[in-house]
């Protein structure tokens, strides 16, 4: 991936009263080593993040994934960030972005290991071409996530429902899904529930109805389906969140993953058993998710 941009913050205090940020912002060269041997979000995967879709140096969703990485801080007990901080951050990489697809990462970690805390920075890459999985769909595969889903409950340490670095339980279930001959992966609960994909949110249709699991057993709610949602609910459908079964996912008329870089993606068959695509309805969905959305 060659980075266009790279942007180290100073992180503020949320309740700073500044307007004007510019003295916590320092570009770097995006292809030069930033960062010390004692950052512990390398070390450790201890920090949060957000990726945000830009098309055509327009960001989506922005506020949408800022109050998330302010959830996703919370709950990992990190600094709140101060978002008219980040904001500013944001435009300043959109601008950076160029024509076409890309994608904004906004990080906050922990920092380095005893201090200074915390780290912060925005990076903008080009994004990747997923055409062929918006257009021609994706297999999934079932993974059990290895937990029941009463558990965020009752063990909030395990950070379940925060977007954070540790992502390589993530990762290997996705390569767990390509050796079974998948695209991607979903996950769900050890008592049977689906919860969602390594990277991206699903979607059911039964009927003229959208569901999509509930949030809770860790789910992290996404931005580009709280979106769609709304984008639904203008054209008439109903849209709902529910606890679901593993049954429900075989069973759908339609189902798609979720992503804020990928978009909607088709699935066309879960553990090797066909589901239907509604091509045209795909289409419409991801022609509204690259229109601009704030």
């Amino acid at each position: 991936m060659a980075w266009r941009y790279a942007l180290m913050i100073d992180p503020a205090a949320s309740d700073d009263t500044r307007t004007d940020f510019d003295s916590t912002f320092s570009e770097v060269d995006p292809s030069a080593p930033a960062l010390t041997v004692g950052e512990l979000s390398t070390q450790r995967g201890d920090g949060i993040f957000e990726s945000i879709g830009v098309v055509d140096e327009h960001a989506q969703e922005v506020e949408a994934h800022l109050q998330r990485l302010a959830h996703s801080a919370e709950i990992c007990e990190l600094p709140a960030p101060h978002l008219g901080q980040w904001r500013e951050a944001v435009r300043r990489a959109e601008a950076a972005s160029g024509a076409g697809e890309s994608v904004i990462k906004l990080i906050l970690s922990r920092g380095v290991e005893h201090g200074p805390t915390p780290t912060a920075w925005v990076t903008v890459a080009p994004a990747a071409d997923f055409t062929e999985a918006r257009t021609r769909g994706i297999r999934v595969a079932v993974l059990d996530r290895g937990y029941s889903i009463d558990l965020p409950g009752r063990a909030p340490w395990l950070l379940l429902g925060a977007k954070t670095l540790s992502y390589a339980v993530n990762m290997a279930a996705i390569r767990e899904a390509k050796r079974r001959g998948a695209d991607d992966a979903v996950f769900v609960s050890s008592d049977g529930f689906v919860l969602e994909a390594p990277t991206a949110s699903l979607i059911i249709r039964r009927g003229d109805t959208f569901v999509t699991p509930a949030p809770n057993g860790g789910i992290l709610h996404g931005t580009t389906q709280l979106s769609l949602f709304e984008h639904l609910a203008d054209r008439g459908f109903e849209t709902a969140y529910e606890t679901l079964p593993v049954s429900a996912l075989a069973e759908a008329d339609a189902a798609w993953l979720l992503s804020s870089v990928r978009l909607a993606a088709p699935i066309t068959a879960v553990d090797d058993r066909p589901l239907a695509v509604d091509a045209d309805l795909t289409a419409s969905f991801n022609a509204y998710l690259l229109s601009p959305r704030d």
